[in-house]
Formats: structure tokens, C-alpha cells, sequence
């Protein structure tokens, strides 16, 4: 086959949270990775303001924590909500209502500077507008761009689509988004110049429901949510005056004589892509689902998204694992997008469903007086009980210990060089093999992936429960449990070369 210059082993569309997510995780995995986005700069709006716990702990994982300002102690709620009905999230270990007040437009500049230091090419002003129809067969994917110097085409081995709910790259592939269509219009907006007391959790009220935060001095978030309001177009426009209408219909508080930075409208209509996947192409994020803003959970999938696919594909991108790896990743994500919106339009039904949702709010309120019931939702919203079936693994001998599949949570370590934690282990981006208990056999059987898994002697802090029945543990760079032994290395290799590549590869 003739050799064909690539401009990256990977072209990733749209250069926000998740698009910036994954060129970070592509880069940790040794891929050569272009970001392209339209606007000719980041626009400084900001619809999503925080993440949920466990996209929290991504972030942690990667050790990038500290670049929000505010570090470990970045400012957390131990009480949610969901559908407006407020609980505390405590009643599940490790849980909270995610990290509150992070401007969108924060987290993409956090994770833009972590991209490029990590040697990512991050490009504006970049427009797709044409994909080769050959990238379902061929051994690359080639696009035709608007860039400032003209059009020209570009080449990688994959292509990924990030690049939001009305993804270009989506409808280039071919890819169905089935769901629901909008039923109704919100309004959202920073506004200027008026005082309002806080509505951190949304207010229900008759005539519909509203929310608010301080943002900065002289500036409040609003979320204005009107019982009746038609779907609009996308094309539509929204101004400050019809905004400031709806929240006084709602509240009866005058905002008329403030301003807005800037205003904007939503709707809940609701879409999952049909594959994750399609040849050379892939989708994250917003290009994969949409669905009505519940806590943050949007942005937080994303991310989790391009946790997920970002080291299998930088391990296929580069030759170091056989395409069959990237199935896993609809596999994995496709189910737990499903989840996501079925959450959300529960919320909504809840939430925004008027006097005719009352009997249902008063059920979900009595049932939230039962610590299950509260476990099971504080998981749901903050994405901490997600639990990939691994469990075909079960035939190599490795068992069904309760981590398979799940997320490892932070928990402090000691091992020959002092106290780490799990979490600290995965700032490489590296696979972590964890021997609690000292076995020569790990080490050696993993020795053939040095490079691509560390493995670490250590013992849990304190006797921490979580590792309990179990004396090894391989994870994944995204944080989730492959693998767990009992004293022996059954099933480990069928792991490792499952997830990092065969022993032949470079």
C-alpha cells in the first residue's frame, strides 16, 4: 500500500471540554494529536458552571486538580438534588453534588493549558466541511478544512467528533441520533446591575421554575425555566427583555432594569448517537448525546468519555493494539449515555412538570427518606456508580471481585518509597498493577508492558476495606478495575494484552 503523510495519527473536532479532555489523554498515550474548532477563539460564555464527583476525580487522576485554584479543597456540596427534590449525597461513600461555580470557560482554559503542555496542537478558527467517503475502508481519515489560509485537506488515522449536539463530523459519518425532539424553551444568562438571593438548587414555583448563583461581583447566573414555552428553533435569538419577562412571570421580581452579559436559550430535547463508532470515525461528548442540563451531567460525561476512549485509541492510533479495542469503547460509553438520558428526562418530568408532577415529587420526597434510595440516586447523578461489565474475564480465572469494572477510589497508599495514593499512580496515564501483597510473579508477568503499566508494591493505608479479598489489582488509565487477583496471576495476561496491546507490538 502506498505510503500517505499524515498531518496526526488523530484529528479531533471542537475544542471544548471533551475535545480538549481527549487530546490531553491522546497525548499521555503518545498519539500526535490536532485540534480543530470553528470560532476563531474560545467565546468566554459559559452555559455549564461545575462537574460531578467523579469527573472530579478524573481530573484528579490526572492530577491537573490543582490548575481550577483551588486545589483538593475545591468547593464542594454534600447536599443535591434530583429533580429539585434535595438530599444528601453523603449517604453514598465518597460522594457529593460535584464541584459548583466553575465557569465552562474555565475548565476549557484548564484543559487547553494541560493539552498543550502536554504537546497537543490546538487550532481555531479551523471549519470541517467535507469528509472523504472512503474512511470506512481505508487506512486513514481525510477531511477538507476552512482554515485562515484557505481550504485545504488533512489526514489522520482517526477522526473524532466533539464537536457538540449539531456535530458536523456526526453528520458527515452518517451516524443516526435518534430520540426525542424539544418540547419546551429555557433561558439561561449572566446577568448584570440587579441583587437576587441565591437559588442554588432551583426554585419551583408555580409558573415555573428558576435558579440562580453569583457568579463575580455585580454578576449572577440565571436559569429561567417558564411553564409553556414553546420549543424554539435554533436558529432563533432570545434577548434580555424576554428573558427578564419570563423570570417575573415566574418570581415576580422586576430585573428589567439590569443587563446581561450575555443570554441564550436550551430546550430538552433528547439524543443519543447510534454508534459511538463508525470505521475511522468516533464520537464523545455532546456529538454522542444531548439531553436537558441536570447538575453538571453533560460536561461530565464528556470528559468520562474521553477518559475512555483516549487510551485505547492512542494504544490502536499508534500500532500498539489491534481496532478491536475502540468497540470497546460504544460498548462501555454507549450504556451508560443511555442511562444518562433517561436520568435526565426523569429529572425533568420532576422537575418542570408543574402542579400535574406534585404527586411524583411528594413519592420521590418520601422515598429519599430511606438511605438506599438516597445511595442509588447520589450514584446516578454523580456518576460514581458506573460499572463497566468486564465480567468475560471471569472465565480466565480472575473472579468477580466487586471493583471488576468499577472505579477505583481514591485511597491512600504505602509503599517502598513512602505514601502515594491511587489517583497519583495514574498521572502518567499509564495502566497501574497493583501488588498489595508483595508477589515477585506480578512484577514478571507484567515486565513485557513496562511503558505502558506501571506496577507498584504497596498496601493500603490505615486497613482500608476496599481492596478486601483481593491481592492484586490491574486498572485501567481511566481509573476502572480490569482485573483482580487472589494470590495468583490467572487471567492477568488475558487482561493486559486485552487493554494494553500484545506482546509483539511497538
Amino acid at each position: 500500500m502506498q505510503d500517505i503523510t499524515m498531518d496526526a495519527d488523530v484529528i479531533v473536532v471542537g475544542a471544548g471540554p471533551t475535545g480538549l479532555m481527549l487530546a490531553g489523554e491522546l497525548r499521555l498515550g503518545g498519539a500526535e494529536v490536532i485540534v480543530l474548532d470553528k470560532l476563531a477563539e474560545p467565546t468566554g460564555q459559559s452555559r455549564g458552571l461545575g462537574f460531578t464527583a467523579r469527573a472530579m476525580e478524573v481530573f484528579d487522576q490526572r492530577g491537573i486538580l490543582p490548575r481550577f485554584g483551588q486545589g483538593e479543597s475545591l468547593a464542594v456540596s454534600d447536599v443535591g438534588h434530583f429533580g429539585g427534590v434535595q438530599f444528601d449525597f453523603t449517604a453514598l461513600e465518597g460522594a457529593h453534588f460535584g464541584a459548583r461555580g466553575i465557569p465552562q470557560s474555565q475548565t476549557e482554559a484548564v484543559l487547553a493549558g494541560w493539552a498543550a503542555d502536554l504537546g497537543a496542537d490546538i487550532r481555531h478558527a479551523h471549519e470541517v466541511l467535507a469528509l472523504d467517503a472512503g474512511f470506512l475502508h481505508g487506512d486513514h481519515a481525510e477531511i477538507t478544512v476552512v482554515t485562515p489560509d484557505g481550504v485545504r485537506r488533512m489526514r489522520a488515522r482517526y477522526l473524532v467528533g466533539a464537536d457538540g449536539g449539531k456535530s458536523t463530523v456526526r453528520k458527515l459519518a452518517g451516524i443516526d441520533f435518534p430520540g426525542t425532539e424539544a418540547t419546551r424553551a429555557m433561558f439561561l444568562a449572566d446577568i448584570t446591575g440587579v441583587d437576587l438571593k441565591p437559588r442554588y438548587l432551583g426554585e419551583t414555583l408555580p409558573n415555573g421554575m428558576v435558579m440562580a448563583a453569583p457568579l463575580k461581583e455585580g454578576v449572577h447566573r440565571i436559569i429561567v425555566c417558564p411553564h409553556g414555552a414553546a420549543a424554539r428553533s435554533a436558529e432563533d435569538t432570545v434577548t434580555f427583555a424576554e428573558v427578564a419577562k419570563a423570570w417575573e412571570h415566574i418570581t415576580g421580581e422586576d430585573i428589567s432594569g439590569g443587563g446581561a452579559e450575555w443570554v441564550s436559550f436550551f430546550s430538552d430535547a433528547t439524543r443519543q448517537a447510534a454508534q459511538y463508532r463508525r470505521g475511522r470515525v468516533l464520537l464523545a461528548g455532546d456529538a454522542a448525546h444531548i439531553h436537558l442540563p441536570a447538575g453538571g451531567q453533560g460536561l461530565s460525561t464528556g470528559v468520562q468519555d474521553a477518559a475512555n476512549l483516549g487510551f485505547k485509541l492512542a494504544a490502536v492510533a499508534t500500532g500498539r493494539a489491534d481496532a478491536a479495542l475502540l468497540d470497546t469503547y460504544h460498548g462501555e460509553r454507549h450504556p451508560v449515555g443511555r442511562r444518562l438520558l433517561m436520568n435526565t428526562r426523569a429529572q425533568g418530568l420532576v422537575f418542570l412538570g408543574g402542579a400535574n408532577a406534585e404527586p411524583l415529587r411528594s413519592i420521590l420526597t418520601e422515598l429519599t427518606g430511606h438511605d438506599v434510595v438516597r445511595r442509588h440516586l447520589a450514584g446516578i447523578v454523580s456518576h460514581l456508580d458506573i460499572r463497566y461489565d468486564l465480567t468475560d474475564g471471569a472465565e480466565t480465572g480472575q473472579g468477580t471481585h466487586p471493583l471488576l469494572g468499577r472505579r477505583l477510589p481514591k485511597t491512600a497508599l504505602n509503599g517502598p518509597e513512602g505514601a502515594t495514593d491511587t489517583f497519583r499512580l495514574l498521572h502518567a496515564g499509564h495502566g497501574v498493577l497493583l501488588d498489595l501483597t508483595g508477589d515477585a510473579r506480578l512484577r514478571q508477568a507484567a515486565a513485557a508492558w513496562t511503558g505502558r503499566v506501571d506496577t507498584v508494591t504497596a498496601t493500603p493505608a490505615d486497613g482500608d476495606p476496599v481492596f478486601s479479598g483481593a491481592a492484586a489489582i490491574l486498572v485501567r488509565p481511566d481509573g476502572h478495575v480490569a482485573w483482580t487477583g487472589s494470590g495468583t496471576t490467572d487471567g492477568l495476561q488475558t487482561a493486559l494484552i486485552r487493554w494494553f496491546g500484545t506482546l509483539a507490538a511497538h
